[in-house]
């Protein structure tokens, strides 16, 4: 079998789909079809169901899975050994990205610099929710990431980049934005907008409410947090949302929103650099890091806007 068999079967697993799986080859949907029927010929045996939506696996196909992963990397560092030899890093970087996160942690210009520095590099950026950031960088699918991270995971190596108070947030006609202080009791039973399970935000918010003993009815769950914050200010609900957020729905003159502090509520988001061990980690996502790491570490650090209740805000 070939490498590029392997490659093609793992991007069907990962995309679920041949046409996706197609496009992220650069390869027409017909030439990937043949690949992987020949790879199914070379193995006697069918490695994915026909006409579902999205694609399944077959047993034997999800078996041929993490094997087909590790003879990748395999031959990856065997590649790489070669071209460390003349001193020149080539290779790919997969980045996974926390999006919201460049206001905090610019890191557009750090993979400038790297690009620069590195014109052998290509990167390929991944936004993704915490969780499954950090399950990518430890079975291998991302090199390293840049996003939050409640503890640590595993043997990753995770770097403290920033951290950030999340605030309940709310429209200013909402009965809380009214108040001097706001209780985690109060919040019982209240309608929230919040982003989907996974992401920090929302392990936070579930956590809260769970040790206190309250409910709380989600009425949308939204992955994008400019989009969450103007469903709050059209009044769908109220979220806790991290007070830095550089949108003008929030930060614009005229905006309808509000920060309240719970008090008893502990919310912080904290930004890390995260890495496989260092036997495992390769050596593009261990330039970057130690690129970034050095830039970042001159850079000025972001005010974080503080945190207020209506009276504060006036």
């Amino acid at each position: 079998m070939e490498l590029r068999q392997l490659r093609h079967f793992i991007a069907l697993a990962e995309e679920r789909s041949v046409t996706a799986a197609a496009r992220r080859e650069l390869i027409v949907q017909s030439g990937l079809s043949n690949s992987l029927q020949a790879l199914e010929r070379e193995l006697g045996t069918e490695l994915y169901l026909r006409g579902t939506r999205p694609v399944r696996l077959t047993a034997t196909g999800e078996a041929l899975l993490a094997p087909a992963r590790e003879a990748l990397r395999a031959a990856e560092t065997a590649r790489r050994a070669v071209h460390e030899t003349r001193d020149v890093l080539v290779g790919r970087l997969r980045l996974g990205i926390a999006l919201s996160a460049q206001y905090l942690v610019p890191f557009a210009g750090y993979l400038g610099a790297f690009l620069r520095d590195h014109p052998g590099v290509d990167v390929r950026m991944r936004p993704a929710a915490a969780l499954a950031m950090l399950d990518m960088v430890e079975t291998g699918e991302l090199d390293c990431a840049i996003g939050p991270a409640l503890e640590q995971r595993g043997r990753l190596r995770l770097t403290s980049l920033a951290r950030e108070p999340l605030a309940l947030t709310c429209h200013s006609d909402h009965p809380l934005a009214r108040r001097g202080r706001v209780k985690v009791a109060d919040l019982d039973g209240e309608r929230f907008v919040d982003v989907p399970p996974g992401w920090t935000a929302r392990l936070l918010s579930d956590a809260l409410f769970a040790g206190a003993g309250l409910t709380r009815r989600i009425v949308a769950e939204v992955g994008d947090w400019e989009i969450l914050l103007e469903m709050i200010a059209a009044g769908a609900g109220i979220g806790f949302t991290p007070v830095g957020l550089p949108y003008g729905v929030l930060t614009g003159p005229d905006s309808l929103l509000r920060h309240l502090r719970v008090d008893g509520a502990q919310m912080e988001r904290h930004l890390y650099l995260i890495l496989p061990p260092r036997a495992e980690t390769s050596p593009a996502a261990a330039a970057f890091a130690a690129g970034m790491l050095a830039l970042h570490s001159s850079a000025p650090s972001p005010a974080a806007a503080p945190v207020a209740s209506e009276r504060d805000a006036g």
